[in-house]
């Protein structure tokens, strides 16, 4: 996980005032957690407060949204799969038959709450699909074999 706020995340202050803004919301459910400074310890708070009902700040989330779409497709580089995470990002990712034109055949959207369970793994993708908080089109479009990204990314306990 890159150290700095990456091409879409924003700069150095952006990611400052998002780690502010989720240190606030969790301060005010009486959690004293506070991120790293970096995009990966903003990661860690906001799916911190999403797995235990707190939730995120919209800048935090937003940040960490991109930052996870970004990683999926660097992890799992291709274009036969279009991941959705209105209103913060779409990514392509998966190797395989590539779209050219028009809608693509294997989509996959979902919330940013539900994606950033499901990328930090507090969420399984059986569940996900299970209740329509992710819905997956085409016959690539199962991401189970590629989600969580990383067991590291959420510990279970606080950062």
């Amino acid at each position: 996980m890159p150290s700095a706020p990456g091409r879409r995340s924003g700069d150095a202050a952006a990611l400052a005032a998002a780690g502010a803004a989720q240190h606030q919301v969790l301060a005010a459910a009486g959690l004293d957690l506070t991120a790293s400074g970096d995009v990966s310890g903003l990661i860690h708070v906001v799916a911190y407060g999403l797995a235990n009902g707190t939730g995120a700040a919209p800048a935090a989330l937003r940040i960490t949204v991109r930052a996870l779409a970004d990683r999926l497709a660097a992890e799992h580089p291709g274009r036969s799969v279009e991941v959705r995470i209105p209103p913060y990002a779409a990514v392509q990712c998966i190797a395989g038959p590539r779209h050219t034109r028009g809608t693509p055949p294997n989509v996959v959207e979902t919330d940013p709450a539900t994606f950033v369970g499901l990328a930090c793994g507090f969420i399984s993708w059986d569940d996900a699909a299970a209740s329509g908080a992710v819905r997956a089109s085409g016959e690539r479009a199962d991401l189970r074999a590629f989600l969580p990204l990383d067991e590291r990314l959420w510990p279970g306990e606080g950062p």
